[in-house]
C-alpha cells in the first residue's frame, strides 16, 4: 500500500508539473495583457505594472519564476483583484465549490445506486421503465438546461427556492441538484447494468438455493460486487462535477470557484486561471488514486500491484 501511495505521489508532481507548463505556455503567448482593457493605462503606469508581474523579465525567467513560487505554494497575485492573492482568492472561493460538489456527488451517488438496484431487482416492471426512462432523459439533458428549467419552476412559477445567489443551505439545493442530476443518471444505468450482471453469478445463485431473502441475497451478497463499476466511474463522475460547476455557478451567480475561472479568462488574470487549473489538476488526480485504491476494499480478488 505504502509502495503505491508513493508511487502515485511522484506521478502526481510530473503531472501537475507537465499541466502548469502548458498552461503557463498558453497563458503567456496568448495575444493580449492582464492590463489589456478598453480605457489603457498611460506608459508610466503600465510599465510599473508590468515590472510588478515580472513581465518585463524574458519569458524563461518568468517561467523559473512561477515554477519557484509554485513549489512554494505560492499562486502569485491577481491581476485585476490587486487586494487579494491567489491563495486567499482560492482559500474563499474553494468552501462554496466543496460545498455545493460533494451535495451534488452525494445525491448524484446515492440516488442513482438506488435507482440502478432497484431498477434491476424488478427487471421488466413498471419501475423498472420508468427509473430507465428517467436515466435516459437525464443523460440527454446537459446540467445548464435543466438549471433552466428549475430555475423558471421553482424560482418564479412555484417560488419555493432562491433561484440565483448564496447565502445557505436553501440556495445550495436547486444549483446541486442541477449539477448532479446528468451523474444520478449515469450512476442508475451503470448500477442496474451492474446488478443484472451479479445477480446471474454463481455464488448468487447458490446464496438463493440456501434459502436467503431477497433482500439479503441482493445487500449481502450482490451490491459489494455491482458497485464496483460504479465506484470507477466516480473518478469521472468528479472531474465531470467540478468543470460543470464552471456552468453552474454561472448560471446560479455563485461565488465559487467556476466562477472565479470563468472570470479569470475573461479578464485575462492568469496567476488566478493557472492557480485554480493547478488546483483541479491536483483534485482529480488525488480523487482518482482514491477510487483505485477503493478496489482493493470492494474486491479481494484485487491486489495493491494490479491498481
Amino acid at each position: 500500500m505504502i509502495a503505491y501511495f508513493v508511487k502515485r505521489f511522484v506521478w502526481l508532481l510530473l503531472t501537475v508539473w507537465v499541466v502548469f507548463t502548458l498552461t503557463w505556455i498558453l497563458a503567456n503567448f496568448s495575444p493580449g495583457t492582464p492590463f489589456t482593457s478598453e480605457r489603457s493605462f498611460p506608459p508610466e503606469i503600465e510599465a510599473n505594472l508590468r515590472r510588478r508581474y515580472n513581465l518585463d523579465k524574458p519569458a524563461y525567467v518568468r517561467y523559473m519564476y512561477d515554477l519557484d513560487n509554485l513549489l512554494r505554494f505560492d499562486l502569485g497575485v491577481s491581476t485585476k483583484q490587486v487586494d487579494f492573492t491567489v491563495n486567499e482568492l482560492v482559500a474563499l472561493c474553494w468552501p462554496v465549490s466543496a460545498s455545493l460538489g460533494l451535495l451534488a456527488l452525494a445525491w448524484a451517488a446515492i440516488v442513482g445506486l438506488v435507482a440502478g438496484v432497484v431498477s434491476a431487482a424488478r427487471r421488466g416492471s413498471l419501475a423498472d421503465f420508468s427509473l430507465m426512462s428517467l436515466a435516459t432523459l437525464g443523460i440527454a439533458l446537459p446540467n445548464f438546461v435543466i438549471a433552466g428549467f428549475c430555475i423558471l419552476l421553482f424560482g418564479f412559477l412555484i417560488p419555493l427556492l432562491p433561484p440565483a445567489g448564496w447565502g445557505g443551505p436553501r440556495y445550495m439545493l436547486l444549483p446541486a441538484f442541477c449539477l448532479g442530476a446528468p451523474y444520478a443518471a449515469y450512476i442508475a444505468r451503470i448500477a442496474r447494468t451492474g446488478m443484472l450482471d451479479v445477480l446471474s453469478q454463481d455464488y448468487v445463485r447458490t446464496a438463493r438455493a440456501k434459502g436467503l431473502s431477497r433482500r439479503a441475497v441482493i445487500l449481502k451478497h450482490a451490491l459489494p460486487t455491482a458497485v464496483i463499476p460504479v465506484v470507477s466511474f466516480l473518478g469521472p463522475a468528479v472531474a465531470g462535477i467540478i468543470t460543470g460547476s464552471l456552468v453552474i455557478e454561472k448560471v446560479f451567480a455563485i461565488p465559487g470557484i467556476g466562477y472565479s475561472f470563468v472570470q479569470s479568462a475573461i479578464d485575462n488574470d492568469t496567476p488566478m486561471a493557472m492557480g485554480i487549473v493547478v488546483l483541479y489538476t491536483i483534485l482529480l488526480f488525488t480523487m482518482n488514486t482514491l477510487v483505485d485504491a477503493a478496489y482493493t476494499w470492494l474486491d479481494p480478488r484485487v491486489s495493491w500491484d494490479d491498481v
